[in-house]
């Protein structure tokens, strides 16, 4: 495995008494696919959001590719080569989908590393296109599906050229055909299929997700978080047949969750 791309040392987050995010080290490889997993309230939107500087830790490090990036601001993250997506989409609902990518094409990162033979408006459709809702590019966003809002994240944040991304819950809220499609493309992009085709490797990823049939498809590897606290990393298999994880979570051995 890669040197750590993404490390993630003794990371806290306390809200008075309840300590949401307790102790959380890990790390991700640039190569890799890691799935967030827990129960409810375990502190997995927390600790994405410790780490794209939307909340800031109690204590702890976050380092990306060897710099401390410990609570700086969201924007200079993104700058950096982080895109969170988020669990509850909000779009500028007023604005066409088109136009919401292009104001993540505006970035400075993406304007220092984007191929700018292009307008502005071709790379925006580049990214559609890439998530497959070029047709909706001149629809407001307000008129959208919710599993097309789902693509217009992805799209917005695989604008900002990404490096690492967070993924919040992409399954959530899909049909079972919109969802097999979306973890199609997840793995894609990954795998270096990027909009535009500028790279030839796709950015890591952490996916937070309670579909865990559908998530356990295309991780690498999973990270379990309960109570704040990380008890288990492995493979799919190996997670899912892990006792501690089955008490605190799965609730049984679930075989069919890696077939």
């Amino acid at each position: 495995m890669a040197a750590p791309f993404l490390e993630v040392e003794n990371l806290c987050k306390h809200f008075g008494e309840l300590r949401a995010v307790d102790g959380a080290s890990f790390h991700v490889g640039q190569d890799e696919m890691v799935g967030l997993i827990g129960p409810n309230g375990a502190g997995k939107t927390t600790l994405m959001r410790l780490i794209t500087g939307i909340l800031k830790p109690t204590s702890g490090t976050v380092r990306f590719k060897g710099e401390d990036i410990t609570g700086q601001d969201t924007a200079k993250i993104v700058n950096k080569g982080i895109a969170p997506t988020f669990q509850v989409v909000k779009p500028f609902r007023h604005l066409p989908v088109g136009a919401n990518v292009m104001v993540s094409c505006l970035c400075p990162r993406a304007k220092r590393r984007g191929d700018w033979v292009k307008t502005v408006e071709l790379r925006a459709r580049d990214a559609l296109e890439f998530c497959g809702i070029a047709d909706l590019a001149l629809e407001p966003a307000s008129v959208v599906s919710h599993g097309d809002l789902k693509r217009l994240e992805v799209a917005r944040a695989i604008a900002t050229e990404p490096e690492l991304l967070l993924l919040d819950e992409p399954f959530g809220g899909l049909s079972p055909a919109e969802t097999e499609l979306m973890g199609k493309f997840l793995r894609r992009l990954h795998r270096g299929g990027r909009f535009g085709r500028l790279h030839s490797e796709g950015p890591a990823m952490v996916i937070v997700e309670h579909k865990l049939s559908d998530l356990m498809k295309i991780v690498d590897r999973v990270i379990v978080l309960s109570f704040g606290q990380i008890i288990v990393e492995g493979t799919p298999d190996e997670v899912v047949r892990n006792k501690e994880v089955i008490e605190a979570y799965i609730g049984k051995e679930v075989s069919s969750l890696v077939s």
